[in-house]
């Protein structure tokens, strides 16, 4: 019986396989948990990972051992109070209350939860698994910046470990035969020469016979002493850098930041670009941030101005939308680039302006989308714009629309629409 021991070292970004299997095992737990996660932390920091807890029921094992059998009376070591047949008194209290100092915990997850770490690609694996970009057919870059090895052919010199050894041996042999090939016929010449004396009656003490021989022994000598191989026969695989095309994408993060917009909604607001933001990135190379913020006119600003500033006012919507529209003319060729975009708000824009944003979005924004994601955030009642976007919707398979009330709704909103689409 023979047995193999791959003693062989786990890729890069690549998990034991006894890890892999745990997730396997317990991954409607690890994605439950990884949902909680979302919801209930911050997700900006995801390098890291995250500890997700399992409750130790769900990881509970069958433990099969004999039983003791019989009745039996034990009375284990330490005890001074009582004897054979004492009866204890019940615990003050009541029964079922314990005299612990503890509070209970609210989300039924105590103590006893394991907890596992994931890492940020497990992380991101587990909370991304089921969903997919809606027309996700990638543009490709035009004027490469990414390149790969490929093969191009054989070198003389190179790094030891680029040695090809099969074409290296194929030009040791092709070498000991062209240079052994003139002895070899001159051999074989030799020797029928040689046989035809023997055969006319020749003595091996013949002189002719002697010299023969010597120069047959003479050209053997010179082809055993050809190399086997020789550094001239060696070869080395050669590589090159060729350019590779590669996908990437454009996300437009458009915002209200009118008096009506808090922080509270901005913040909310910020957990769902990022969450869009790393979705995108597993999905292509290359992503560009525009930061478009608005309240009577747009702007388009850094991140830190996007989320932080404290500028506010009125509320036309429609500014964004045509600075965005610029923005795209000038510096994002759709045929070349992938164009997302992400619009929140909290419902509020003038009536008049509700039909000016549908009417930008149907003939000149929507034609260069991907795909369009309008949240509002807001538990009041919807106003015109959420109307004037419904029309929108249906004229575009490729614009959505959800409503947030809270911070525990960015995920399933999230969910909802990037969803997996029925084959």
């Amino acid at each position: 019986m023979s047995h193999f021991i791959d003693r062989r070292l786990n890729g890069r970004n690549k998990s034991a396989v006894n890890r892999q299997r745990f997730i396997r095992r317990y991954k409607s737990q690890l994605k439950r948990s990884v949902a909680e996660a979302v919801n209930k932390r911050s997700i900006t920091d995801v390098d890291s990972g995250e500890r997700v807890g399992i409750p130790a029921r769900d990881i509970s094992e069958p433990l099969l051992h004999h039983g003791s059998g019989g009745t039996r009376d034990q009375v284990y070591p330490g005890n001074r109070e009582f004897e054979t047949g004492d009866r204890i008194r019940r615990p003050p209290g009541g029964g079922g209350q314990g005299g612990g100092q503890g509070k209970a915990s609210k989300d039924g997850r105590g103590e006893d939860d394991f907890v596992f770490e994931l890492s940020r690609e497990e992380f991101m694996d587990l909370l991304f698994e089921d969903l997919a970009l809606p027309n996700l057919v990638r543009n490709q870059l035009m004027g490469t910046t990414e390149f790969k090895n490929v093969r191009a052919g054989y070198a003389t010199d190179g790094s030891p470990s680029n040695i090809d050894v099969v074409r290296s041996l194929k030009g040791a042999i092709a070498r000991r035969t062209a240079l052994g090939a003139p002895s070899r016929a001159r051999i074989r010449e030799l020797e029928e020469e040689l046989a035809a004396l023997l055969a006319g009656g020749a003595g091996e003490r013949d002189a002719r016979v002697l010299a023969l021989r010597e120069e047959i022994d003479a050209l053997k000598t010179r082809v055993a002493a050809l190399p086997f191989i020789d550094s001239f026969d060696l070869r080395y695989q050669s590589f090159t850098k060729q350019p590779e095309p590669t996908s990437k994408a454009v996300m437009l993060c458009i915002m209200d930041v009118s008096g009506s917009m808090d922080q509270v909604r901005k913040n909310l607001a910020k957990r769902f670009f990022i969450l869009l933001y790393l979705f995108l990135q597993r999905n292509y190379d290359q992503i560009d941030l525009v930061f478009i913020r608005h309240h009577t006119i747009a702007q388009e600003v850094d991140e830190q101005d996007f989320f932080y500033s404290r500028e506010t006012g009125g509320t036309v919507v429609s500014s964004a939308l045509n600075l965005a529209h610029e923005i795209l003319r000038e510096r994002y060729d759709p045929s070349v680039w992938n164009i997302y975009a992400a619009q929140a708000s909290d419902g509020d824009n003038w009536d008049s302006d509700s039909n000016i944003c549908r009417d930008i979005l149907v003939d000149k924004l929507m034609p260069l989308m991907r795909y369009f994601a309008y949240v509002e955030i807001t538990p009041r009642q919807h106003q015109s714009l959420w109307y004037a976007y419904q029309e929108v919707m249906a004229l575009h398979p490729h614009f959505a629309m959800q409503e947030i009330d809270g911070a525990d709704d960015i995920f399933p909103v999230f969910r909802e629409l990037f969803r997996r689409e029925p084959a």
